[in-house]
């Protein structure tokens, strides 16, 4: 990754310091930009004249917003670096950093991607899966691509990670220009921006969209999207210029992984329900719900609130499996790190039978 050809856009942050008279400011960088995090304090030190204290905890969106312990230090403003402002008060002025790469891929690599990807949804715009047994049911489960509703379109939904999608319309045109009717998804409120996708949430996704083509660079955003929608995706990288299919292998991997904690914990007696602490993780209502679900099935249920989920800090509880309510990705990335199995809400709900396997795998979205 070449950093000097991103854009710090910190011009408006060093105006909104001087209008304010702020004297100490926090500074919250994403994790593949802290390495340039000194470099920005010293700026807005040298243009400004307030101090800067960087939070240096983990940052993984816009979700891990600092909040109260900041305000107790006594900083005056937030300044968040790298990710879109949700619909999220975390209590504290929080000033959002916009930061964009230069980079412009050819879209000649992605091409053969792209059109074995909508050839396949063409192939499955009116497949019928056959759920007529329980069997059955668990194979359309396991079912990396098509186990999701009927597909009502070929269309190629565009989208990308905040840091591409100043490059998004440009693509479009492109795309449309050498044959393909592309879309670009508007998701939520919890979105900012046409064509965004978040580690959590995938709310833009449309019956039309038959495949999808990613501008990013990795594939945690990617796994989560076809996870959650069951669409192909093909990945167009801005840093390297590489196109590359997201590995439908991989995929199904992950989808046999969630099958086998499932049916690990059918007989489970006891749960730690994990209460994320973070202001745009807080899913209280869900933990309650999950509790009294627990108990509906002779089932004990304890909550757990924690501001950090690790393997460290819950795996000596003498229970039989977690039930995370945090961020979504907590039991999909880390689930193996863990001594007991950690599922999420909609996995417990099959286990418990509240849910049927025939509706294919739910992806735990924070909407």
């Amino acid at each position: 990754m070449d950093l000097n050809r991103h854009d710090f856009e910190l011009d408006s942050l060093i105006e909104s310091i001087k209008s304010n008279d702020n004297r100490l400011i926090a500074l919250q960088v994403p994790e593949g930009l802290k390495m340039q995090a000194l470099e920005m304090m010293d700026s807005i030190e040298e243009n400004t004249g307030a101090k800067v204290v960087l939070a240096a905890d983990p940052c993984y969106g816009a979700c891990d917003l600092v909040h109260n312990k900041m305000q107790m230090m006594g900083v005056e403003l937030v300044a968040h670096m790298g990710h879109s402002q949700m619909n999220i008060d975390s209590g504290m002025p929080t000033h959002f950093i916009n930061v964009t790469y230069d980079g412009d891929p050819d879209i000649a690599p992605a091409l053969p991607i792209l059109h074995a990807h909508r050839q396949l949804a063409e192939n499955r715009l009116h497949q019928k899966i056959d759920v007529s047994n329980e069997e059955d049911a668990k194979d359309a489960f396991l079912d990396a691509v098509g186990r999701v509703a009927p597909l009502e379109g070929t269309n190629l939904g565009l989208v990308g990670s905040i840091q591409h999608l100043h490059l998004i319309f440009d693509y479009k045109k492109k795309l449309e220009n050498v044959g393909f009717q592309v879309e670009v998804p508007v998701g939520g409120a919890r979105l900012t921006f046409p064509g965004q996708v978040l580690g959590c949430n995938y709310s833009g996704d449309d019956p039309q969209i038959g495949h999808y083509l990613f501008l990013g660079s990795g594939d945690f955003h990617p796994i989560g999207l076809v996870l959650h929608t069951g669409k192909p995706l093909t990945m167009l990288d801005p840093y390297t210029g590489d196109a590359t299919e997201l590995s439908l292998a991989r995929v199904e991997r992950i989808l046999r992984q969630r099958f086998g904690l499932i049916m690990s914990i059918q007989d489970a007696k006891t749960y730690a329900i994990l209460i994320g602490e973070k202001p745009g993780q807080m899913r209280r209502t869900l933990a309650m719900r999950m509790k009294k679900l627990l108990e509906k099935h002779g089932k004990k249920g304890y909550l757990l609130a924690l501001e950090h989920i690790s393997p460290e800090l819950i795996d000596f509880y003498p229970v039989d499996a977690y039930v995370n309510t945090a961020c979504p990705r907590i039991a999909i990335d880390d689930s193996v790190r863990y001594d007991k199995p950690l599922v999420t809400p909609y996995e417990l709900e099959v286990a418990l039978g509240e849910k049927k396997w025939e509706n294919g795998y739910q992806f735990d979205e924070i909407p």
